[in-house]
């Protein structure tokens, strides 16, 4: 009998009903405060976020994967916001906040949804097929592109560049541009590797003073102490992880020197031994030294130091540990762990080794590097400049975002209309195809239509224009089938954004397909996620 009672107990707890509509209800309406909270940022004249990180660190940014990242997000179901513009961070690269403002608008469609008493599986698997017809319809509207076409290139990334801060400046999109394109084949690449693309940042000067170097730039400078030479031609560069100063003993062990002889014969040996080794650099050719950081000991002493320049070998210590695979790809030397193996063959070769000292900052060049292997990765450095670190840290964001731009491009080779284009073009499909369609996507893809339409509403509101003048009149446009209208700002309403007119009216406003597909596969998964549960249990 008391069995009998504990499975009734156990029977009670589904019988709840209540239960998980409130836990549903709870985790639609944590996730969509996140969303609305980002909102503000997406487009062209999005506002810009300051947060304030537990060190007391102050960020300003507009990317959406940092703003969410950095923020303090409680709720478990808010968490999975964040780990969606991460998502969409390392699929595309770009359009974090837009996949996060879609999901956001999904889920408020979802609840109305369940309001009507569809069950939420249903809904989760009609909002699947629906962003699987997106994703058709997108490609649908693309225009296929040549990776060899810079100025296409040039509008996707000034497109990209257009929402930050530094959108003003002339420079960073050319940049962006020219860096990919130096790091890969164009006529056969299939993916880009970033790590091939080096940004140092320098504070002083203003954004315009930035600059692509073909070759390597270091922070380090050139140790000038004994009065070494600070440029080089012809260079023959060796990376060095030994350091040129005499052995110490162990930690517990001490010399105790009682004798001046025994001083002088210790101060003897020390110079032969160092000697003994910048001979050996010498012989094996190497005039540029570059010495790895080292925590043990110092890694340079002024004798040796001093017998470099006697022997004219230029030496930048302090090279980081995370430096030395950069270095090493770009320079095509190898690291030497120690003075024995110091060969000719690990050394690389560069035209010139300078310093240059330009608004305040001296920096280390190494330029005109001839590689032994034809096929080598190719890389190039960026010196960013800036007024302080703040806008530092947001130009080198924003060349990131503009930098996968182009990557999305290599990987899917085509573009789509900007400026809510796709996402209006998608909804107008939609709503077109649910009229007809059998139950549940009759309902379910309606639904998600008007979900999309929240991204073209977003882009007029922030702009400060009449939104609901400007979608409807860009719903209207594109039920006349000109799938490539979209918000446009200059024109303070609807715009043709370009795309296959190939005539002067369209604004060049272009991203890439990869961009607007991954955002809406994403949102729909995570949106799929967030429905399916119906409990929260903690763990101990």
């Amino acid at each position: 009998m008391a069995q009998g009672a504990s499975t009734n107990a156990g029977n009670a707890a589904f019988k709840d009903k209540e239960k998980p509509t409130a836990v549903r209800t709870a985790n639609i309406i944590a996730a969509r405060s996140v969303a609305d909270a980002i909102r503000t940022s997406l487009g062209p004249r999005g506002m810009d976020k300051m947060i304030q990180t537990g060190k007391g660190e102050t960020i300003i940014t507009n990317d959406g994967n940092t703003m969410l990242r950095d923020m303090a997000v409680m709720h478990p179901a808010a968490k999975m916001l964040v780990d969606l513009a991460n998502a969409q961070d390392i699929e595309a690269g770009d359009g974090t906040t837009s996949v996060v403002v879609i999901c956001g608008s999904l889920l408020g469609a979802a609840e109305k949804l369940l309001a009507k008493g569809i069950h939420p599986t249903i809904i989760s698997e009609s909002f699947q097929r629906a962003a699987a017809e997106a994703v058709k319809v997108l490609e649908g509207i693309s225009t296929p592109i040549n990776m060899t076409d810079r100025q296409t290139l040039l509008k996707a990334a000034s497109t990209s560049l257009s929402s930050k801060i530094v959108s003003q400046e002339p420079k960073l999109a050319p940049m962006a541009v020219d860096a990919v394109l130096r790091t890969i084949n164009p006529n056969n690449a299939q993916n880009v590797d970033l790590r091939n693309i080096r940004i140092l940042k320098k504070a002083g000067g203003v954004i315009d003073d930035s600059e692509m170097v073909d070759g390597v730039v270091l922070r380090q400078q050139v140790v000038k102490s004994a009065g070494g030479p600070s440029r080089i031609e012809k260079a023959r560069i060796g990376l060095i992880q030994f350091q040129l100063s005499p052995p110490k003993p162990d930690m517990e062990n001490q010399i105790v020197v009682n004798d001046y002889r025994q001083m002088d014969k210790i101060l003897k040996e020390e110079r032969a031994y160092l000697l003994n080794m910048v001979k050996k650099i010498k012989k094996a050719k190497c005039n540029v030294l570059l010495i790895q950081k080292s925590i043990l000991r110092d890694a340079v002493n002024d004798l040796s130091l001093h017998f470099l320049y006697k022997l004219g070998i230029m030496v930048v210590k302090d090279i980081e540990r995370d430096e030395v695979e950069f270095l090493c790809k770009s320079t095509g030397c190898k690291p030497i762990a120690d003075i024995d193996s110091f060969t000719e063959d690990k050394m690389g070769s560069a035209d010139l080794v300078e310093e240059t000292s330009s608004l305040g900052s001296r920096i280390t060049r190494i330029t005109g590097i001839k590689h032994t292997n034809p096929n080598a990765a190719k890389t190039v450095s960026i010196v960013a400049r800036g007024a302080n670190q703040l806008i530092l840290d947001e130009a080198e964001r924003s060349l990131h975002d503009a930098m996968c731009v182009i990557r999305c491009l290599v990987k899917k080779r085509a573009l789509l209309p900007g400026g809510g284009a796709p996402e209006m073009a998608v909804s107008t499909h939609l709503s077109k195809v649910a009229t007809t369609a059998s139950y549940p996507d009759s309902i379910c893809w309606k639904a998600y239509a008007d979900a999309l339409e929240l991204v073209p509403v977003t882009l007029a509101e922030n702009a400060g224009l009449n939104s609901i003048k400007v979608v409807t009149e860009l719903r209207a446009r594109h039920a006349k089938g000109e799938t490539n209208v979209g918000v446009s700002i200059k024109r303070g309403g609807v715009g043709v954004m370009g795309g296959e007119d190939k005539n002067a009216t369209g604004e060049g406003v272009m991203q890439p397909l990869l961009v607007s597909t991954s955002a809406i596969e994403l949102a729909s998964e995570t949106v799929k996620m967030i429905l399916r549960i119906d409990d929260i249990a903690l763990s101990r």
